[in-house]
């Protein structure tokens, strides 16, 4: 059970910094979504809109923080 608590304050603690960075530096992220790769159809009648290359992005940099974490808690 030690084990289930350490993780769940681990996990609020990053969504904590996560949404820190966010509120404080937002205005300098705005090229999330706007990355080459990422698909943008628009009509008349639709959008679609597909961050294909910021998904993968965001997938590499969690990784990476994951793992680094995840080397400290053992």
């Amino acid at each position: 059970m030690e084990r289930i608590g350490k993780t769940i304050v681990l996990i609020g603690v990053i969504i904590l910094v996560v949404g820190l960075i966010v509120w404080f530096l937002g205005d300098k992220l705005r090229f999330l979504g706007h990355l080459p790769g990422d698909i943008k159809i628009e009509r008349e009648n639709y959008r679609i809109y597909i961050p294909v290359t910021t998904m993968i992005l965001v997938s590499v940099v969690l990784t990476l923080i994951l793992w680094v974490i995840q080397r400290f808690v053992r």
